[in-house]
């Protein structure tokens, strides 16, 4: 009985994964758009970000891809942007969005489980991007710091 639900369980667990994976490389992305009410598009031109916040949204339970998308996420901020951390221009945070006092926040965002947003602040405008390549890059972290860093490079470019 007790083994039957563990097989059970990791075939769950598999095929949630499968399609996480296959979302991906399809190409869906989960970028807010001004439909919704949790951002503005950047597509109406280039503008260097005021200010980037780097949050990642989880449920208590975590599995360890989601931990390790934390864990990378939190070292690239903290290894290649010390000077934007300490003058409030870059913001990293786990927010677990089974608190409370994270609902408004949760829902800002649009987060419902585990989800790395990016919100690129400019002329006070919100403009939050749910980035799901990340999970693609878990098994190797030179490849997520390189790709994460490169993104947020992008976003202090004028």
């Amino acid at each position: 009985m007790y083994r039957s639900r563990v097989v059970m369980a990791g075939i769950g667990a598999s095929v949630l994964l499968g399609a996480v994976l296959l979302a991906a490389e399809t190409g869906h992305d989960q970028t807010k758009t001004p439909d919704t009410p949790a951002a503005e598009s950047r597509n109406a031109g280039h503008r260097s970000a005021d200010r980037v916040q780097v949050y990642l949204f989880h449920s208590t339970e975590r599995c360890s891809t989601c931990i390790t998308i934390g864990r990378l996420a939190g070292e690239t901020v903290n290894e290649f942007y010390q000077p934007e951390l300490r003058s409030g221009k870059i913001e990293f945070r786990e927010i677990n969005v089974d608190l409370p006092e994270n609902a408004e926040l949760a829902r800002k965002f649009q987060a419902g489980g585990t989800a790395l947003f990016i919100n690129a602040i400019a002329d006070g405008k919100d403009n939050i991007a749910e980035d799901t390549r990340v999970w693609r890059l878990t098994g190797d972290e030179a490849g997520f710091k390189s790709y994460l860093r490169g993104k947020l490079d992008d976003l202090f470019r004028e």
